[in-house]
Order: C-alpha cells, then sequence, then structure tokens
C-alpha cells in the first residue's frame, strides 16, 4: 500500500509526511544543518523555520496530489518528523522512473534507518506505483548515501558534471539506478 506505516526499527516508523510535521521538520532540520551541509543546498535561514518548512510542505503535498511525487518522514516514538524522504518526477508511460531524495536526522544517523526505508520505497515504487526503475544522485564523496544505495540494490550507471548547486557550488554527482522489474509497463 502506498501510504502505510512502515516500522523501522523499535523506535522508528516511515510514514507519509502531513502538513503536522512541519515543526518537527524544522526541528530536526536546525539540528542536523552543519552535519548535512557538505550534502545540500545553500538554503536561507526561513528554510530552518516552521514556517519555512509549512510552504516546503505545500508545495510538496502540492505535488503528491498532481502524481508527481511521494513523501514520507521518518517518525520517532513521539511521533517528530526526524527525516525526509522523497520520490519526485515520477513518471509514467513507457518510462515508469522516479528520483529518490532522502536525509535523516543527524541524532540518528548510523542506524541502518535510511537503508530501511530506502528498501522499503522501492517497493512501494515497484508494487504501488508500478514503477520500472528508481534513481538517485549523490555528490562524488558521499560515501555514507553511496553505501546506503549499495546496500539497497542501487548500481551506478553514470557521472553527471556540475549537476547540482550544493553547498555553495556546482558539484559533480554520481548517478544511480535501481531496476525494480523487467516487465511490460503495468498501470
Amino acid at each position: 500500500m502506498i501510504h502505510d506505516i512502515h516500522r523501522l526499527d523499535a523506535e522508528v516508523r516511515l510514514r507519509p509526511v502531513t502538513p503536522a510535521d512541519a515543526a518537527s521538520l524544522a526541528d530536526s532540520l536546525t539540528r542536523s544543518r552543519a552535519y548535512m551541509q557538505p550534502w545540500e543546498p545553500v538554503r536561507p535561514d526561513s528554510f530552518y523555520t516552521e514556517q519555512g518548512q509549512r510552504e516546503r510542505l505545500a508545495g510538496l503535498l502540492a505535488d503528491r496530489d498532481a502524481g508527481r511525487c511521494m513523501a514520507w518522514v521518518l517518525a520517532d516514538e513521539a511521533d517528530r518528523a526526524i527525516g525526509g524522504f522523497n520520490l519526485n518526477g515520477i513518471a509514467l508511460g513507457p518510462f515508469r522512473s522516479g528520483t529518490l531524495g532522502y536525509w535523516t536526522d543527524v541524532e540518528y544517523a548510523g542506524r541502518g534507518l535510511a537503508t530501511a526505508a530506502v528498501r522499503r520505497i522501492c517497493e512501494v515504487a515497484r508494487d504501488g506505483l508500478r514503477l520500472h526503475r528508481v534513481e538517485a544522485g549523490t555528490v562524488v564523496d558521499n560515501a555514507a548515501s553511496q553505501r546506503v544505495l549499495a546496500k539497497c540494490g542501487f548500481e551506478q550507471f553514470g557521472m553527471a558534471p556540475r549537476y547540482l548547486h550544493i553547498n555553495g557550488e556546482w558539484r559533480d554527482h554520481r548517478l544511480f539506478q535501481r531496476i525494480l522489474h523487467d516487465g511490460p509497463p503495468m498501470g
């Protein structure tokens, strides 16, 4: 099911994002700002506020409602968002693909939560959305994210020079994909 809640460990669940997540996302992103700086675009201070997250979520949820993306959060025992996972740019027809992006709160990094979440999202992409493939890109030196993708069956298929403006400069990225099935386009 696309909107299921999935327990990743004793404390953390993967669930669909809601507008009520704005405050806890702002807290988690603020706490993790320095940790994620090498892998993220430079963002205005307003991005790290509850209002900034409300605005971001409104756009994300509008894209979800239009069928262009799916978005989840990692939620702790108190149901506070401690990470975000998006399947963006969903294309149907003969392409049937989406692009994965994700982050985990600095206090929860290294626990295997991103790996468990990416595996679940790939299941949803295959069985719920009927996608053929999922793509992801990482800054060349983001070894932790590349390990997550490798554990989840992604293979590198290319390099993209000066692909995204990350941490104040255009950065080269490694491109990864996971083929979910080889059958004809479904649905």
